[in-house]
């Protein structure tokens, strides 16, 4: 069964969120703040008026993530990008070749 963009999208988002929690020493879990993200995240990605079509977020034409939103994701996909190799490399290939 083919999965779903968005729940790609959902899975990769929430895989990099855990990665920047655990590695800024927020919590044994996830942190509030890092909680609110994915769930702001998940909420965006349902919404998302170009559904499985959608592109990568950086490359949409609609930006629709708070400004302060915007800011905490780029800082998560920043400091989680490179090690993504390491903790998730199936997901790591998958966004690679979606590119």
């Amino acid at each position: 069964m083919k999965r779903k963009r968005i729940e790609i999208e959902k899975e990769t988002i929430y895989t990099m969120v855990n990665i920047y929690c655990k590695g800024q020493k927020h919590d044994e879990v996830l942190c509030d703040d890092c909680d609110k993200l994915i769930n702001y995240a998940n909420q965006r990605l349902d919404q998302c008026k170009f559904g499985e079509n959608k592109t990568f977020c950086s490359k949409c034409t609609v930006h629709c993530f708070k400004p302060d939103m915007k800011e905490s994701i780029k800082k998560v996909m920043k400091y989680s990008g490179p090690r993504m190799i390491l903790h998730s490399p199936i997901i790591t290939v998958m966004h690679f070749l979606q590119k």
